[in-house]
């Protein structure tokens, strides 16, 4: 699916949220969306490695990439009438990513998309999304990105987001970041996702934010940049405060974690750890 249909995909979400009422017992319906035969734009994926930090001409895919091509599938399951969750106010929380081996630029991928579940959060509900890259009918991506709709609670969850939790002392300082206030849209235009509060400060106004803010999955992806081509890896990511543009970011890491902050106030945490074989 071409991301020029995910503005009207917006549009429908946003159409639908206010008759949503969530809570961790709805009904998920059991939709898997499919597409098949994926090939790499390789000038799009460029564009791509340019604002995200990553080298660009290697035959290797970065380690986030098959989230872009899959998420206007993850969109439409979202947008839809059916999904629980009201697409207006949805909060990605983590993302953890499992790739059993490097990804050539130029395979054919399959790419399905469902959502697992729902679960209780203490500031809500939370959808857990699946997106897989196949090749020759071998998983060989996958990731699980939680969703947040928040809500009034009664009683204690069953779970709780581990952006929650305490983040322990600061990683050591690796970089100094200036991020310019177009970062967003030029994320934006090389993955498809033209969320308004990303791009412009008047956009961003109407939805709470006094300026626009990073996409979660570019902190990622620029935190990633920094460790190179990755191959049999297991990544997660968390979440927690969002990054204001222009601005100025410290990047810290140590062994397998990484952290993204401001001060004492961290945008973001994770770790990258090999898979056995």
């Amino acid at each position: 699916m071409a991301d020029r249909y995910l503005i009207p995909l917006l549009a429908r979400g946003a159409l639908f949220s206010p008759f949503k009422r969530p809570c961790p017992d709805a009904h998920v319906p059991p939709t898997r969306l499919v597409l098949p035969d994926v090939r790499i734009d390789l000038a799009r994926l460029a564009t791509y490695e340019r604002v995200c930090g990553f080298a660009t001409g290697a035959d290797a895919l970065p380690v986030t990439y098959p989230h872009v091509l899959g998420f206007p599938l993850a969109m439409r399951i979202m947008a839809s009438r059916s999904f629980p969750l009201p697409l207006l106010g949805l909060v990605h929380t983590s993302i953890e990513i499992t790739q059993r081996r490097a990804l050539a630029a130029g395979e054919a991928y399959e790419l399905g998309v469902r959502v697992a579940g729902l679960e209780p959060h203490r500031r809500g509900t939370q959808a857990c999304v699946v997106t897989e890259a196949s090749v020759n009918g071998e998983v060989v991506w996958e990731s699980r990105s939680a969703y947040l709709a928040r809500h009034r609670t009664t009683g204690e969850p069953t779970s709780t987001s581990p952006r929650d939790s305490d983040g322990g002392e600061p990683l050591p300082v690796r970089a100094e970041w200036r991020l310019g206030g177009d970062v967003g849209r030029r994320y934006g235009a090389a993955s498809g996702d033209r969320n308004p509060i990303h791009l412009h400060p008047l956009t961003a106004r109407l939805f709470g934010f006094p300026r626009a803010i990073a996409h979660g999955m570019w902190t990622v992806a620029r935190c990633l940049a920094e460790y190179g081509p990755q191959q049999a890896v297991g990544v997660r990511a968390e979440f927690r405060t969002p990054v204001q543009l222009p601005g100025a970011v410290t990047y810290a890491a140590q062994g397998p974690s990484f952290e993204l902050r401001t001060g004492d106030r961290v945008h973001l945490t994770g770790d990258v750890r090999p898979l056995r074989a």
